[in-house]
């Protein structure tokens, strides 16, 4: 529950603030503005507002664009730790190297999302290079497709947003392990306090011994985030938000193509390649900083100032397999190279500002909801001089020989990117009568990006002015049913050539993006139902070989993906809720000057996805059945589509009971993924240039109980 200000809600603040403040304050005999308490956040797994679709929450019904959102329910009943098992969860995503140990990423709509600009936390950009803890988040939202308008800089996929959970009171212990022995335990404390309960604190605390069912691959988690509300006054309203995790656990590199053109076979998930006793765990320290002051003028205009800081380090000492002496690839008899990879104290920064000015009026008998603001933005990478240092080979088949490590030292840490992002934005959604609506918006974004060498000596310097247009016209035959389509333009930072590229490691320029998209949306009963059909362009960017086994990293030609996106949210009956979607995907490369890369669907996206996630209460008071399914069709594992993994279904089950135990709420949780034990192969993309293979997860259990007290 919040406490909203009239038309235009806060969405700051709990009830239990909102009750005692008014209580007291008219014992004082102060006369308040009239307000009106709103649920910003829907019970089970339906959500009717996102604020990942623009400046504000706003109704998923009014918003032009296609927005999945998990709740909270949702993400207690997964008993998720990371992103990617939020995000199996929705058709229109897939994994793009998302190793276990290391920091994960995604491709939506067949675009892959980038760390330095696709993750938010309550709308402040952050350092993606980190796998975000979950524990203080009250839900995660997913903006499918352009968001210039929303962020200036960003991929064409999509755009994640996390969404911190609020002051209230609270007191709860969870604890949970799986068949591996994991230990986890974590805590959520939260209360009000002052004469009037203007004052508003949660913590959160987690610590987690993980175990992985892959072998040589355990680590550890510690996290703790702090958010604060304080409620000034009647009109003003101060958030901050601490978060600090610490991540330790040995990363898992991924299998190659044998031959460059064939699977591997009869490959244990449980098994790790190139493993090496003195390598050392991917340690991934992260800061999330975020402060919103917000004040309302008068019923109908309010004012926000936010500021945030981001800051990840990486500390990456890693036994890895790559390659074989054939070439870039496991040999066809399974054979692959092993190399001490070294790379500490890699860090990433980003600071973010923005003001904004939201305001409702009418003129010429039209209703108008105006946001304008402005935006800053500076990103910075430094890195020492990594080094990947052959030192034997294994095989996929055979145990690991015992390597001895290199003796190289990584250089000394240089600045590697300085990107400066400044803009100026406005929206305006022009309600014409009832059933006719038009938002109008734009953002001009001015990037001033430097890079540098490795030895710091500098690079390319681009400067550059772009102006974001935002369209989309919206039409309500009746207040539960949204029909609209829309335009818009993004602009994308340029790609990383890989190593073995002529131009290895320059960054290219940014690049342009464009998006139509038409879709319906209805609020049936407590069923939320949606679809989308889209078209998304950007130039392609990719090693081009020049025939001779050279390439070159290049934008050229580009990469035009269509789809249909279905989703359904919330209750079918009243013992039944669901959160489902599918998505078919046709993505294809023009122009690129390879021809083997054209006329067929892109590297690492199937055609066709669905999932659903089910909550089905039994007549036993208390007790739940969960479960869900995702099937994901054939994909390629390769540039030139000669090599395609399978497709794949896979299955979990659990239940969930609410008792009380010693007076206490307890809520047991049982969740088996992939009860069927299906081998496949969930992740066929590339990283920096190189084709990965990476297994779905095995039969795994995770059992937990949470105490409320």
């Amino acid at each position: 529950m919040t406490l909203p200000r009239p038309r235009l809600s806060l969405h700051l603040l709990g009830l239990s603030l909102a009750m005692p403040a008014l209580h007291s304050l008219a014992q004082d005999s102060i006369t308040l503005a009239p307000v009106q308490v709103s649920e910003a956040y829907s019970e089970g797994y339906q959500a009717r507002e996102a604020a990942v679709g623009g400046w504000q929450p706003a109704p998923l019904l009014d918003t032009p664009a296609s927005i999945a959102v998990f709740s909270e329910q949702l993400l207690a009943d997964r008993q998720v730790r990371k992103l990617s098992e939020v995000l199996q969860s929705d058709a229109s995503v897939g994994e793009s190297y998302a190793p276990i140990g290391y920091y994960e990423n995604f491709n939506v709509r067949g675009f892959e999302l980038n760390a330095a600009s696709s993750y938010k936390i309550n709308g402040q950009t952050i350092a993606g290079e980190q796998n975000v803890a979950l524990e203080n988040k009250q839900q995660v939202e997913l903006l499918k497709g352009l968001s210039g308008l929303q962020s200036g800089v960003s991929e064409p996929g999509g755009l994640i947003n996390y969404v911190t959970k609020r002051p209230e009171d609270v007191r709860t212990v969870t604890v949970s392990s799986n068949e591996q022995g994991e230990r986890y335990i974590a805590t959520d404390l939260g209360g009000w306090f002052g004469s009037e309960r203007q004052f508003g604190l949660r913590a959160n605390l987690a610590h987690e011994d993980i175990r992985s069912y892959v072998d040589h691959a355990d680590g550890k988690r510690d996290f703790a985030s702090l958010a604060f509300d304080w409620q000034i006054n009647p009109d003003a309203v101060l958030q901050l938000d601490a978060e600090y995790q610490q991540r330790e656990q040995r990363s898992v590199p991924g299998y190659q193509l044998l031959g460059g053109n064939s699977l591997p076979h009869g490959i244990d998930p449980h098994d790790r390649l190139a493993y090496q006793h003195w390598a050392n765990p991917v340690t991934i320290d992260s800061l999330n900083l975020g402060g919103r002051f917000e004040y309302r003028f008068s019923d109908n205009w309010t004012g926000s100032v936010s500021a945030s800081r981001s800051k990840v380090v990486i500390d990456d000492y890693s036994s890895f397999a790559w390659g074989s002496s054939e070439g870039a690839y496991f040999s066809e008899a399974g054979d692959y190279d092993i190399y001490d990879y070294r790379s500490p104290d890699d860090t990433r920064r980003t600071d973010e500002a923005q003001g904004a000015l939201n305001g409702r009026f009418d003129t010429l008998g039209m209703g108008h909801e105006l946001t304008i603001g402005a935006s800053a933005q500076r990103r910075t990478l430094d890195q020492r001089p990594y080094f990947n240092e052959w030192i034997g080979s294994g095989n996929i088949y055979q145990q690991t020989p015992a390597l001895e490590p290199s003796e190289k030292t990584p250089g000394h840490s240089t600045r590697r990117l300085d990107s400066r992002q400044y803009g100026i934005f406005a929206s305006d959604r022009i309600s014409f009568n009832e059933q006719w609506q038009t938002v109008l918006g734009a953002r001009l974004v001015r990037l001033d990006e430097k890079t540098f060498a490795e030895d710091g000596s500098p690079g390319r310097h681009t400067r550059d002015y772009q102006l974001l247009p935002n369209a989309a016209l919206i039409y309500k035959p009746r207040p539960d049913i949204s029909l609209y389509t829309s335009y818009s333009k993004g602009l994308s930072s340029g790609g990383t050539a890989p190593w073995f590229a002529t131009n290895t490691a320059e960054i290219l320029a940014p690049t342009l993006s464009h998006q139509l998209e038409v879709g319906i949306k209805r609020d049936w009963q407590r069923l939320s139902l949606s679809a989308a059909l889209f078209q998304l362009r950007q130039a392609y960017q990719y090693s081009q070989p020049d025939g001779a086994g050279n390439f070159t990293y290049v934008q050229q030609g580009q990469q035009k993906n269509i789809g249909l996106e279905l989703g359904a949210s919330g209750w079918l009956t009243s013992n039944l809720q669901i959160n489902a979607s599918a998505a078919a995907i046709r993505a294809r490369v023009k122009n690129s000057g390879t021809a083997d890369y054209e006329d067929h669907q892109a590297l690492n996206v199937p055609n066709f996805r669905a999932a659903i996630q089910a909550d089905y209460s039994l007549p036993i008071p208390g007790l739940a059945l969960l479960g869900g399914a995702r099937y994901s069709a054939s994909k390629y594992a390769n540039q030139a589509g000669t090599v395609e993994v399978g497709s794949y279904a896979v299955v979990d089950l659990g239940s969930r009971y609410s008792t009380k135990v010693g007076g206490y709420d307890t809520v047991l949780r049982l969740m088996v993924d992939n009860v069927f034990d299906k081998r496949y192969w969930r992740d066929a993309g590339e990283y920096l240039g190189d084709g990965y293979l990476f297994q779905g997860a095995p039969r795994t259990a995770r059992v937990s109980a949470s105490v409320s007290f």
